[in-house]
């Protein structure tokens, strides 16, 4: 069943929406503006896949 992953396969879906945070509001203003947002932040589940897991 979908529902049933195993711990490594779980690890890396959990690293992967870690990363898809948006960054903190700090960064934006110690930077001016310069960097708005992280490079992993623009991936969705329906665009964008993991590698096979």
């Amino acid at each position: 069943m979908a529902r049933n992953k195993n711990l490594p396969s779980k690890l890396r879906r959990a690293k992967k929406m870690n990363q898809n945070n948006s960054i903190p509001n700090w960064i934006v203003m110690r930077t001016k503006g310069k960097v708005r947002s992280s490079p992993h932040s623009n991936r969705t589940w329906r665009n964008t896949k993991l590698k096979k897991d």
